[in-house]
């Protein structure tokens, strides 16, 4: 059974990902001093759909820019939103990850 308490932790540090910027799985968990459960993180982005307030979750990819998680998606709307923010997307990877890229870690004070 999930660990609701560290989904809700993630998806307390995705609200605060920026509009036009990408995080990564591995960023997230090490920010919540989890370093080793980057997996546990896309866990928690797939069952964002029902969280409230909503969740970005199209803004978390994984550690190489490209967005794994677009079948959950259905079809391009993980590209298509990311997209709409700015966020330049081909062939299922985000460019200029390394401009656009968003460490909670730097971001963020625990």
């Amino acid at each position: 059974m999930p660990d609701y308490s560290f989904f809700d932790n993630v998806y307390d540090v995705a609200r605060q990902i920026p509009t036009g910027r990408v995080t990564s799985y591995g960023a997230i968990a090490r920010y919540l001093g989890a370093k080793n459960s980057s997996r546990i993180v896309g866990y928690a982005m797939q069952a964002a759909g029902s969280a409230k307030p909503p969740v970005p979750a199209h803004r978390v990819i994984n550690s190489k820019g490209i967005l794994s998680a677009k079948a959950s998606f259905g079809g391009d709307l993980m590209q298509r939103l990311l997209e709409s923010e700015g966020v330049k997307v081909k062939d299922d990877q985000v460019q200029d990850f390394k401009t656009v890229f968003w460490d909670p870690n730097v971001e963020l004070a625990l």
